[in-house]
């Protein structure tokens, strides 16, 4: 009788506290994602493109063991190179979870916001002035959002479905019969990210359960800023 009283919570307790580790590791990822993002974006002129790529290339080991004899490759760097031509090529945005290699995972790994500079800011003559003391120079702010899967089973659901009340997304559901679901008396954040609402509640319901990391960096751009590098403010896949 005290097994069966005790051994789910003492169980959840354990996967719970795993869990919460690998978010840790997930935060410092995304810290590391957002440098490499606006390291390389600092000296290609802002190219979203190449920012995505670095911050997925950063963000690989934290969510799929590339070096196993599943994914193709000889030499470690030719397995590094399909893990990342499995997110990227051929993909929208080229920054996506693959179906396979990461089900139940299909979208995107991260949104990649812009702070500065501000698009309206950049102009052609940016390539003579971008460097001038006088001015300040560019700064680039990365802030990438990584949608870090959940990977321990039942915790995956719990961290989810807390996260969704917290945010006033949906109701915490309660397990025990006797108490009826209500709204989690949680205080609702003011999450201004657009589309974050429907991008977290898309992969909620397909059970795609996820915890969104943050993660920021700026650097002074050692490239001028190009106007086709920022047509958009900002590089996440459009809600």
């Amino acid at each position: 009788m005290e097994t069966a009283l005790t051994m789910p919570l003492t169980l959840f307790m354990v996967l719970g506290t795993l869990q919460l580790f690998m978010l840790l590791q997930g935060r410092l990822f995304a810290e590391h994602a957002a440098w490499a993002a606006v390291r390389v974006g600092s000296v290609r002129h802002g190219d979203c493109q190449a920012m995505t790529h670095a911050a997925i290339l950063a963000l690989l080991p934290s969510f799929t063991s590339y070096l196993g004899e599943s994914t193709a490759g000889a030499t470690p760097q030719q397995k590094l190179g399909r893990a990342f031509v499995l997110r990227t090529n051929g993909k929208p945005y080229e920054n996506q979870y693959d179906a396979n290699a990461d089900a139940p995972h299909d979208r995107p790994v991260l949104w990649l916001f812009r702070p500065s500079p501000r698009a309206s800011s950049v102009r052609k003559w940016s390539e003579e002035d971008f460097d001038d003391p006088e001015k300040g120079g560019y700064l680039l702010e990365a802030r990438v959002v990584y949608w870090y899967p959940l990977r321990i089973p039942f915790a995956n659901w719990v961290m989810a479905t807390m996260y969704r009340a917290w945010f006033g997304f949906g109701a915490y559901q309660k397990q025990n019969p006797l108490i009826p679901t209500r709204q989690a008396n949680w205080t609702t954040s003011s999450q201004s990210l657009n589309g974050f609402r429907a991008e977290f509640m898309t992969r909620y319901d397909d059970q795609q359960w996820v915890f969104p990391v943050v993660g920021t960096a700026a650097m002074h751009m050692m490239t001028p800023p190009r106007p086709a590098a920022f047509k958009r403010q900002h590089c996440e896949p459009a809600p």
